[in-house]
């Protein structure tokens, strides 16, 4: 093997035509190569089962970044084998893998304290204890992404308050957040992005909440909230005014004030008006 090969840090194999079988490859021929490696990208790897991430990860020690985007083989187990074998995670995207459940979160839970980034986009089995979990574990998580998953309750949302280094929280068609939720996730002072798109049962009262706990928030969706009005603008506009490059509050019927020239004047430094089309 070429001597480039040695103490490999970073593979990207994404939309790869990647099997379990080349997996096991890498573990039986390469395993030297990989003992360094930090980040593994097997995003859109539709074929890779549990089996193959036992493999790899059992000889990637020191890993640090694993993502496997839409694979729906992947189940509880292969989380399990990851969380065992790779102890020092900080950054893991399982967005799209539907067959995860409650009892792989808790092996991320206990096994990640240290954990920054999670993507749980569209893993649709997934319930309040679960997330309640990485919550009360997970306490130093500055990315979280629970995106497309409508199951979650207030009684998960509101310990999102439990992590004071979040700084990226997308929550887009959380059906079941109020008022009470989003209020106890504006104690999350270092927010700066907040999707908050479709979270149907969000008012004027949640938003002011937001507006004056997160005073460096510089993206904002309200997307589709229409139960929001004007008044929510103008505690964004007396708390966020001088951070915010990014609202967006199309579909926001209750929003009067809502076109361009009117949001510059409540809000200056406004460079995006549409995050959704």
């Amino acid at each position: 093997m070429q001597p480039r090969y040695h103490h490999v840090r970073h593979i990207n194999l994404e939309f790869g035509r990647i099997e379990d079988e080349h997996l096991h490859l890498l573990k039986n021929k390469r395993s030297e190569s990989l003992q360094d490696l930090e980040t593994l990208n097997l995003n859109v790897c539709q074929k890779i089962s549990d089996k193959g991430i036992q493999a790899v990860t059992s000889v990637c020690p020191n890993l640090k970044s694993f993502s496997i985007y839409w694979n729906v083989r992947v189940t509880d187990l292969g989380i399990k084998k990851l969380s065992q074998n790779c102890r020092h995670l900080v950054n893991l995207n399982l967005s799209g893998c539907q067959s995860i459940t409650d009892v792989g979160l808790n092996s991320i839970a206990d096994n990640y304290p240290e954990l920054e980034v999670l993507n749980l986009t569209r893993c649709t089995k997934l319930t309040d204890d679960g997330l309640q979990q990485i919550l009360l574990k997970c306490s130093k998580l500055q990315s979280l992404n629970l995106y497309a998953l409508s199951r979650f309750t207030d009684e998960a949302y509101k310990k999102i308050a439990l992590l004071p280094n979040l700084k990226f929280l997308d929550l887009c068609g959380a059906q079941n957040l109020s008022d009470q939720g989003l209020s106890c996730i504006a104690e999350c002072k270092n927010l700066t992005d907040l999707n908050l798109t479709w979270c149907v049962r969000v008012t004027d009262v949640g938003v002011e909440a937001i507006a004056q706990g997160c005073s460096s928030l510089e993206f904002l969706s309200l997307f589709g909230i229409v139960g929001v009005t004007d008044n929510c603008l103008e505690a964004l506009s007396r708390f966020c005014s001088n951070t915010l490059t990014t609202l967006d509050v199309n579909g926001c019927i209750g929003i009067k004030r809502r076109s361009r020239d009117e949001l510059l004047q409540l809000f200056p430094n406004l460079k995006c008006f549409k995050v959704h089309s």
